[in-house]
């Protein structure tokens, strides 16, 4: 619904960096920067950006595109909701085509969610500042634990009225779907009755990290209330729990920027650091940390400080989540507040200014803190020989062998033990997690020949995937480089994708998708245009949008040192665009004559009259006289 104008200045205005880096840790690689994938468990980074084509590509799902696709790919958002989030952050005024009155009920189901769900959190906004009740209650409860206005606006904190269809009658009042309500957790259905699922509490709302509602977490204010304190959204088509933490979509650039993330337990805690000043926090809201969490955590950093409550049995249960975050390859911190405190109360008592002081004094590498925490005190010798093997677990759980060394050398300071000692319980440690890991056949014998000569092995690779490889190579040439100027056969400048359309016009490619790009760039040329990576990103084709990714994307980039540091020259075929294009045609024809010599060889072994077959022999005769003259402009050495 968004006008083509709006589209048109968005993609002139996105960049693939920028949008990106709010989701990425992203490090310069040349050009281009590189990351682990978002998509997928990895240890070398195989994820890759280039500003320069405003492209990504993940080799290892082998997702890829422009930051629209990206947005799609990383939050689940639709065509029309990536746009909205871009337009909203260049400040760009979406201009809508006109729409009819049943425009919110004719959205697909994911965008009908979302309209529910802002819907309530409009609502319940409301209720707040501007109903009695809200105001009398909610306000007063906010007030009181000493939150602002900028604070509760921030986190577009509310109030549900106490009754029973309070949202419901709003919503129908406002021509909403009520389906939608009750897919999106806000209302109740039994039997033949349908109530709110929040009345009466306080409302806190669940953000994605692109800012948009996908839940609630509410809490009553009666001190006689039978139910639970707080109540939450159930799982949804938008909202799984295990894969969001409270407060991210506030706390992400500040996470980057400081290259840190505070972990905290509840709503209450993310909200009084924040308005502490402390706004690199954020909560798994009552859950056990999961691994999808700090996966979250870990695209805008690797360092995480655990705030614990001072009850020294609950920091135990819940050192599980710390051995995740080591597994996981986080770098972690811990601090535990004075018993019966918690970030939130103790921030409030001590204010902001020396809450952030206790945090810095106070704050302890996982080893100190599991250390005083299991050890401190323990005089049985059982006892602590466990609380060392405890610490020792966490240690073999760092996937880095460097920091693991590191930090089992602190141990044996701290413990006063043996780093020897300590080393072998390490060893064994991870010597049992190979063996249930990795327990399986050996690998089969490589084949004999696989190390026989390259021109050898390229006779056994069939003719049609030889030809089909060349035939992607030409296509690489016109996405990459069509509209660069070179200097044509009569002396002219023109562009590269006119003299390669030019020098292969005679040649019909095999593989249909680089037949549909070939033809795309010949019905551009006959029209004037050559046809730009950023025009393959826009078709309708995805086939299209995909392979143009994955021919303009490069996993490895030649390291400057070579011609910087070592004064290696290293040429680039941009720098001899019209060779590289004229022998990329060249070994095209040459593919394409080997093939027909190869299918007319099959035909002659089935021919039975002699005249059939020597045709055949006088085709094959031409055939290889056209591959010798190709072959020596290539320099081959030798034509088999």
């Amino acid at each position: 619904m968004i006008s083509n104008h709006t589209i048109e200045e968005i993609k002139n205005r996105m960049d693939i960096y920028e949008v990106i880096s709010d989701f990425v840790q992203l490090k310069k690689a040349g050009s281009s920067y590189k990351a682990l994938s978002p998509f997928t468990d990895e240890k070398t980074p195989s994820f890759v950006v280039s500003p320069s084509k405003n492209i990504f590509k993940c080799f290892s799902t082998g997702k890829g595109g422009d930051p629209i696709t990206f947005l799609m790919e990383i939050d689940g958002l639709s065509y029309m909701e990536a746009l909205k989030y871009l337009a909203q952050k260049y400040g760009i005024t979406v201009e809508e085509d006109e729409r009819s009155e049943e425009y919110n009920h004719a959205q697909n189901e994911r965008e009908s969610l979302f309209i529910a769900l802002n819907f309530a959190k409009d609502h319940f906004v409301d209720n707040l500042w501007n109903s009695d009740e809200g105001k009398n209650i909610g306000l007063t409860y906010f007030k009181e634990r000493g939150f602002s206005e900028e604070t509760m606006r921030t986190f577009d904190l509310g109030y549900a009225l106490d009754q029973w269809q309070g949202l419901i009658d709003a919503s129908n009042k406002k021509g909403y779907n009520e389906a939608y309500l009750e897919k999106a957790g806000l209302k109740i259905v039994k039997e033949d009755k349908s109530y709110d699922r929040f009345r009466g509490r306080v409302t806190f709302p669940i953000h994605n990290i692109s800012g948009k509602v996908i839940a609630f977490g509410a809490r009553t204010l009666k001190s006689q209330e039978k139910g639970p304190k707080y109540i939450n959204s159930p799982e949804t088509d938008l909202y799984t729990k295990s894969k969001i933490l409270y407060g991210i979509f506030q706390a992400k650039n500040e996470i980057r920027n400081l290259a840190n993330c505070y972990l905290v337990e509840g709503y209450t805690d993310v909200i009084s650091l924040y308005q502490a000043g402390i706004k690199n926090v954020v909560a798994s809201s009552g859950t056990s940390l999961t691994e999808d969490q700090i996966k979250l955590i870990k695209r805008y950093t690797d360092n995480v400080t655990v705030l614990f409550d001072g009850d020294k049995a609950g920091i135990k249960a819940s050192m599980r989540g710390i051995d995740m975050m080591l597994t996981g390859g986080l770098n972690v911190k811990a601090v535990r507040f004075p018993d019966g405190e918690d970030p939130d109360s103790y921030s409030r008592q001590i204010g902001g200014e020396a809450f952030k002081a206790y945090l810095n004094k106070n704050s302890l590498d996982f080893i100190s803190f599991k250390t005083d925490l299991y050890i401190s005190g323990t005089v049985d010798p059982i006892k602590r020989a466990e609380s060392i093997r405890e610490v020792v677990h966490s240690i073999s759980l760092i996937p880095d062998p460097i920091k693991r060394t590191v930090y089992l050398q602190q141990s044996s300071s701290q413990l006063g033990i043996e780093e020897s000692t300590l080393l072998t319980e390490l060893n064994k440690l991870l010597l049992n997690e190979s063996k249930a890991k990795y327990q399986a056949p050996m690998p089969m014998e490589p084949p004999a020949d696989l190390f026989a000569d390259p021109q050898d092995l390229e006779e056994q690779v069939l003719p049609q995937t030889v030809l089909q490889n060349q035939e992607r190579e030409n296509i690489r040439m016109l996405i990459n480089y069509g509209q660069e100027l070179i200097v044509g056969l009569e002396g002219q400048e023109i562009n590269l994708a006119q003299y390669i359309l030019t020098e292969s016009e005679d040649i019909e490619f095999t593989t249909p998708i680089y037949d549909r790009l070939l033809n795309i760039f010949k019905e551009n040329l006959l029209e004037g245009k050559v046809t730009s990576l950023r025009d393959l990103l826009s078709h309708s084709d995805e086939e299209v949008r995909t392979v143009a990714v994955d021919l303009s994307t490069e996993r490895h980039e030649l390291s400057p040192n070579w011609s910087d540091k070592f004064q290696i020259s290293v040429a680039h075929e941009r720098d001899t665009l019209k060779k590289s294009a004229f022998g990329s045609i060249l070994r095209l024809k040459f593919r394409i004559i080997r093939k027909m010599i190869a299918d007319n060889m099959d035909k002659m072994k089935l021919a039975v009259d002699e005249k059939e077959i020597d045709g055949y022999l006088s085709v094959i005769s031409d055939l290889k006289k056209m591959e010798m003259a190709i072959a020596k402009e290539l320099g081959n050495v030798t034509v088999k």
